[in-house]
Order: C-alpha cells, then structure tokens, then sequence
C-alpha cells in the first residue's frame, strides 16, 4: 500500500461533538455508539487513527470548526453554532486542545513547517505505520472562531496554518454554502491579516460572490481542500469549471470529497442510501479536474470522511482510501498520476507554503 495524503478531516469534532474516542477503532466506536438516535450517522463512523494508519494515511489536514449564530437555539452537542464569537472561540480551543492531548500521548504529530513535514513523511516512509503518529496540519472550517483580525497571529502562533471564511450560512466574515453574498468589512480585513502571515486560504464552503472576492484580494497560497465539480452535480456547494481554472492558475490544490451527495446529482439526506454508489463517482471527479488541467497536479483527496450512510456503499472506513490508486489506474491513470493524486500534489504544496520553521509556542 502506498501512503496517502488526505486534505480534509474533523477528528476532533468527531471526538467532542460525538464522543468518539478518535484512538479506539472504527468498529470499537460503532459498537459503543449501539442504540444512540441523535444522529443519523451512529453505528456508522468510519475513521479513527487506528484506520488511518491501517489506511496508511500518513498526513491529513484536520479541522477547528465552530460557527456563530445569534439566534440558533442549538438542542445537542452535535450543533456548530454559538451565540457568540466568545463561545465560537472557546470550542475552537477545545478542539486545538484535544489534537494537543493526542499529541502528547503520541497519536499524532502537529505539523506547522515544512521541515516538521519533511521529517514526518520520511518517518511514514522508513517504518511500519502501526508504530507512528498520524501527521496533523490544523485547519479551520469557518472563521468564526477567530475574534477579529488582531487575532491571527496568535492562532498563527498556536499552530494553525489554513483558514475557510465561512461554512454553511452566513459568517462574520463572508458568506458560504447556501447563502448569496460577499465578504463582509471584516472579512476583508481579516483577509488581509491572513495574506501577511502566509496563512493558506481555503475557499472551500465560499458563496459565489465571496469566492471570486476573495481571490481577487487573496496574493497568497489558495486550495480548495473538500469541493468537487459543479459541472457533474448542481449545487453552490461544488466548484464550477471557471473557478477550477482559476484555481489552477494560483497553483492551487482540489481535494474531492467522499459525501454522496457532492458526489451524485439528487442525493436526499436522510432518504436516498449509498446501495448504488461507488468510488468510482470519486474517480468521475478527480477525471475531470484533471481534464480542466490538463495534467494530474492538482487533484487530490480531501475526504471528508463522515458516516456511511452518506458515503459510496464500497467504502466503509478509511482504510478503503486505498482502492482509489487501482480505481485510477484502470481509467488509464500511470503511476506518478496516482502518486500525485494521493499524496505528492499535497506534500508538494504544503512543503512549499507552510514556513521552513516553526518556533514552539507551547
């Protein structure tokens, strides 16, 4: 098996909101989980580190995700929204506290630089997977948490290297999937915080007219870590071919996602079921990516992974990333393809845009 570079996880969500205890194995959080109805997606979690490292998934971006939304009236821990930024941002922190506990237990590795990365794949590379930490660049989905743009540096400070404006709904910042509108003063602002650390921006999530905004003010490093194409499934959640391009002109990175209803036109939460799907819909859009480049740079995996009531019937943990290479080769795919696919277009642009250094701050 060859390793894997997954460009968008929510292990600590999981872990918080679902009470999964990200160390145990998939089966073993299923099993615990036996009777539970909050969620439609009990009984069904499919990762864990135990199956990244079966999974040979040497790195994977994962997430901080909190949202603010004044007049929710959240009913469980499963809800994102907060009434204020204050609350957004404690969550946040818990999170970041939760990667930091595993960290110290050696279950992961917090990678900040380039060097950290560096060293860390060479390790995956040298030795048995079961004896390794899972490599971790943080990432947030959704803004929010981040009080004002004097902030920044201090999240830059605390580790995290990549930021998404907004999530589903309006955020402080700018709007994303769902809503129609641009980026707020503060967004703006926030915007060009981000630009003079070297924060990567992640339009995954962005409306329309945030998307193009951003871009426009945005001079740093851009990728879109869980999006696929517009052109085989509607919606404003995917990418439409005009923005593929321009990411492709930033030298941008596209991680497709495993969510069947991204994946297929008509999918219904809660009704349709995965009986039908397969990985191969992942394939259809990693193809055309590909087709829009020309080459095979700027396709990658950003998985996403949730439960499998909602992901292809043939994937059950995230081991099943693996059966992505030989699904490519069959489509024509040769080796460096595959290679960059699932991992080298990744390693290559975070070993060029996180800082060669990170100073300890802990």
């Amino acid at each position: 098996m060859q390793l894997i570079f997954d460009g968008h996880l929510d292990l600590a969500l999981f872990a918080l909101a679902y009470n999964r205890d990200q160390r145990a194995t998939v089966a073993e959080i299923n099993a615990a989980e036996e009777g539970m109805t909050d969620a439609q997606d009990r009984t069904r979690a499919a990762v864990s580190l135990p199956a990244l490292r079966t999974g040979r998934i040497a790195v994977c971006q994962s997430t901080l995700a909190a949202r603010v939304a004044p007049d929710c009236r959240p009913t469980s821990r499963l809800d994102l929204d907060f009434a204020t930024p204050e609350m957004a941002y404690a969550s946040a922190q818990g999170q970041l506290a939760y990667y930091h506990a595993l960290q110290q237990h050696g279950e992961i590795r917090l990678l900040r630089s380039a060097t950290e990365l560096e060293e860390h794949w060479q390790q995956w590379e040298r030795r048995p997977a079961d004896a390794l930490p899972i490599g971790i660049i943080i990432s947030m989905e959704c803004a929010d948490p981040i009080l004002g743009p004097w902030q920044v540096e201090s999240w830059w400070e605390a580790g995290l290297r990549s930021v998404m404006l907004a999530h589903f709904g309006h955020s402080r910042y700018a709007a994303g999937t769902g809503v129609a509108g641009g980026l707020t003063a503060a967004g703006q602002t926030l915007l060009s915080e981000l630009d003079r650390l070297g924060m990567i921006l992640d339009v995954s999530h962005l409306s329309d007219d945030s998307l193009d905004q951003a871009l426009e003010r945005f001079t740093g490093p851009v990728i879109a870590s869980h999006n696929n194409c517009r052109a085989l499934v509607p919606g404003d959640r995917q990418l439409t071919d005009d923005q593929i391009q321009r990411l492709l002109e930033r030298d941008g990175v596209i991680g497709t996602v495993l969510d069947a209803w991204m994946l297929v036109p008509g999918w219904i939460h809660g009704t349709s079921t995965p009986d039908t799907l397969s990985l191969t819909a992942v394939a259809d859009h990693i193809d055309h990516i590909c087709n829009l480049a020309g080459d095979s740079h700027h396709a990658a995996i950003g998985s996403d992974i949730g439960g499998t009531n909602h992901m292809p019937s043939d994937f059950q943990t995230a081991a099943d990333l693996q059966q992505l290479g030989p699904i490519l080769s069959d489509r024509g795919y040769n080796r460096q393809d595959i290679d960059n696919i699932l991992y080298a277009n990744w390693l290559r642009f975070f070993q060029k845009w996180l800082p060669e250094t990170a100073v300890n701050y802990e």
